[in-house]
């Protein structure tokens, strides 16, 4: 629902306007001062201004150029009984949308209404869009190759095109919210918002009036009134991240929302229509939470219509290679090319990254802050990364006691390259580089233990 503000001295004239436009489908707020008007330019979400030219005060021109400062894209219709070319032409050059006289023509005030109204939506999603392309939340910018990855990408291009809810589980750190991203900016709703909200990270009270919005004096604070994340999502995708820390009462009002499509904001009797598509992620076993009685059964199948598992980073080790390099191309401040030491490689191996891809990432800048020139060293490294355990092998297990020296070293070499070249998909020169040799050695014992087809 688009939201309108109308400012005039001459209170008859915002009676007149409501009963025009509220039928509309408009919701409209009127005020009889511009010093007040701004403050609620600063404050409230809106959609249009329709402003008096002559104002006590602040004049319609000063509010004007004020809310030009708050937001340049934000439509002003401005309304004068003195209409003048003069007073015309110094509006639209402080940037008004349009200019009418009084008394107006009904129909064609509602036309210019509606005409400033798509101009300002258009705005927003160019913005929205062009966001989007600049962050490449594409699949691109989900990284890895690994096999659980690859289903991945099968089951985002698979449930991208329709209006399923999904949720996404899997640990903090993993990349639940790309996922979420991806599916939007693959889907037919591309163009329109993704907003997020961390549920977890609000109390019961103030999460209630992000998701839905508060009207003016619903509480000790609300000055004025706020759209909430749905209204803000309209047409789009509102992604729920941690749905699973939400308090059982809000889980009622969430799951009414969505079976209605239709919600009322903090302290208001006024219904909202929305058209959101849900998106949820979540770290808890959310199945267990049901069993136990923590999270609603008839929410959890509301929005577990498809479910992707994000694995952890120790479970798709393959793709080691493929965000570190994203990461150096991401945070290097020259052209030069950055170089990995063979124990640098092995240290991140040998890891177990419990906080997952967002470790990975800072420990990655801190290396690339702390390295002195092109090379990344053991010492660039945070120690806790570098101080595992070194690996103890059981030689008894997997050489014979009475197997000679050199057929023994043979046999260790041949399961350390067939380690490297399952650690890193098979690519021959990142083995290499993992060992420490040369890629022309690495192809002189893959042929030697008959490992090229």
């Amino acid at each position: 629902m688009e939201t309108i503000l109308i400012v005039d001295d001459e209170k008859n004239y915002l009676v007149i306007l409501e009963a025009l436009l509220a039928p509309q489908g408009y919701e409209i707020i009127t005020e009889d001062n511009a010093v007040n008007a701004l403050r609620l330019i600063r404050e409230a979400d809106l959609d249009l201004i329709i402003t008096d030219m002559r104002m006590p005060g602040m004049s319609g021109m000063e509010l004007l150029e004020e809310t030009k400062k708050i937001d340049p894209e934000l439509p002003v219709i401005m309304m004068t009984a003195y209409g003048t070319i003069e007073k015309a032409v110094e509006a639209m050059k402080k940037r008004a949308y349009d200019y009418i006289t009084k008394p107006f023509r009904n129909e064609e005030l509602k036309l210019t209404v509606k005409k400033a109204l798509e101009f300002y939506r258009l705005k927003k999603e160019n913005r929205l869009l062009s966001d989007a392309l600049s962050d490449r939340y594409k699949y691109g910018n989900i990284i890895g190759k690994s096999q659980p990855m690859l289903k991945i990408y099968e089951m985002i291009g698979k449930v991208a095109p329709s209006k399923a809810s999904v949720m996404i589980t899997g640990p903090s750190g993993t990349g639940k919210e790309l996922i979420a991203k991806a599916i939007h900016y693959n889907s037919p709703r591309k163009n329109r918002p993704f907003i997020s909200i961390n549920c977890g990270a609000l109390t019961e009270t103030l999460l209630e009036s992000e998701l839905f919005g508060h009207e003016r004096g619903a509480f000790t604070g609300a000055v004025t009134m706020k759209k909430g994340r749905f209204e803000l999502a309209d047409g789009g995708t509102l992604f729920l991240d941690e749905v699973g820390e939400m308090s059982p009462s809000l889980q009622v009002k969430l799951l009414r929302v969505l079976q209605e499509m239709e919600l009322e904001r903090v302290g208001g009797t006024k219904t909202i229509k929305v058209d959101v598509r849900i998106l949820a992620a979540s770290n808890r076993r959310l199945k267990e939470d049901v069993d136990k009685g923590i999270f609603r059964e008839d929410l959890f199948y509301r929005l577990n219509v498809v479910h992707i598992e994000v694995p952890q980073l120790k479970e798709r080790v393959e793709d080691i290679p493929f965000l570190v390099a994203h990461f150096v191309e991401k945070f290097r401040s020259s052209k030069k090319k950055i170089e990995l030491a063979p124990e640098v490689w092995k240290a991140l191996y040998s890891y177990p990254w419990p906080g997952n891809i967002r470790e990975l990432e800072n420990t990655m800048e801190r290396a690339m802050v702390m390295s002195s020139d092109e090379n990344i060293t053991l010492k660039d490294l945070p120690d806790y990364v570098i101080s595992q355990e070194e690996e103890t092998i059981d030689l008894d297990k997997i050489v014979p006691v009475n197997l000679a020296l050199a057929q023994a070293l043979d046999q260790i070499e041949e399961r350390l390259i067939s380690r490297a070249l399952k650690h890193s998909n098979n690519v021959q020169s990142r083995a290499a580089e993992m060992l420490g040799i040369t890629r022309h050695a690495m192809h002189y014992k893959m042929k030697k233990y008959g490992m090229l087809s």
